[in-house]
């Protein structure tokens, strides 16, 4: 992630409602609603998976005028149980489940239609979600583009390699020399659930660390994920690792085959060109196959700093 200033953003609305939300198998989401109460309603969708919702994401959306919804996806955040807890089974973390998820708290909310936004894998679950309920989504806002393809996730474990070789191998050894030929992704899953909390520990700093080196070839790029604290670093390096070990829950290239879906559906796509985590390709190809949609491409960042926030606040203003 990129340095930011944060001083284009609106200023940050305590939220006036909060809860935890049940969702069954032992699961139970934090949420929370900012803004005006009366206003468009509008949900922000993390990334990660694994990051968490954070206070910042509510000043994408004018406060006097959007109703905004937050919450913590399962495992992450304030969710419980967390992904810190290496115990914790994931199983039941899926992409269908958050998709149920996000519609079990707008009918909580008594929320009819909303306008969904989301940066990094936010994208691809906003994605998910507004193929199978297009009905309940007035726009997408959408960042640092993805969709969850095992060729993307190929592309950021191993062939990335070509762009950085010395990190790469460091990232890559940390693997037992047996794997890793194989799915990097599920190498490292195993490590982040070892019995030995040091081996945890290890392998959690060593994926968030590989995560910075990519995030962006802008000149600024700062370190965001391997400077984290321990726990978060665990959390999002299981959260992650579960999800692009099973192909994100999604057949390839399922989104973009299923684009049609989205018609009446006005987008924008926001992607930096220096993210080389996430090629401007994917968002092109999807851009390409929705008539609705807008692609916006940022000449000063990566997968996130720079303008970012400003041409989110943009789209989310114009949607108001």
């Amino acid at each position: 992630m990129t340095s930011t200033s944060d001083d284009h953003r609106y200023p940050l609305s305590e939220p006036y409602e909060s809860g935890m939300l049940e969702v069954g198998d032992g699961h139970s989401l934090y949420w929370e609603v900012s803004g005006n109460p009366d206003g468009k309603p509008a949900v922000a969708l993390h990334g990660g998976p694994g990051s968490g919702s954070s206070p910042r994401m509510r000043g994408l959306f004018d406060p006097d005028r959007y109703r905004v919804v937050l919450f913590d996806q399962r495992n992450a955040g304030r969710s419980t149980p967390s992904a810190t807890d290496p115990v914790v089974n994931l199983s039941a973390n899926t992409t269908q489940h958050l998709i149920a998820d996000i519609e079990a708290l707008r009918v909580l909310l008594g929320i009819e239609r909303w306008l969904v936004e989301g940066g990094s894998w936010g994208v691809t679950l906003a994605l998910a979600y507004a193929q199978a309920h297009p009905q309940r989504v007035t726009e997408l806002v959408l960042a640092a583009v993805t969709d969850g393809d095992r060729r993307d996730t190929e592309w950021i474990t191993r062939d990335m390699g070509r762009v950085f070789p010395r990190e790469w191998e460091r990232f890559r050894d940390v693997v037992p020399s047996a794997e890793r030929d194989g799915d990097l992704a599920a190498a490292y899953s195993r490590l982040l659930h070892d019995p030995d909390p040091e081996v945890r520990a290890k392998a959690a700093h060593e994926w968030c660390l590989w995560e910075d080196t990519h995030m962006s070839l802008a000149p600024d790029a700062e370190p965001f994920l391997s400077v984290a604290e321990p726990e978060f670093q665990l959390a999002f390096a299981r959260l992650v690792t579960h999800y692009w070990s099973h192909g994100c829950f999604l057949e390839e290239r399922q989104l973009l085959r299923n684009i049609g879906r989205l018609h009446g559906i006005p987008g924008v796509l926001i992607h930096g060109r220096y993210d080389v985590s996430g090629p401007l390709g994917t968002a092109w190809a999807l851009h390409r196959a929705w008539p609705g949609s807008e692609l916006v491409v940022l000449d000063d960042t990566g997968h996130g700093g720079g303008s970012m926030a400003a041409a989110i606040i943009a789209a989310t203003d114009r949607f108001a």
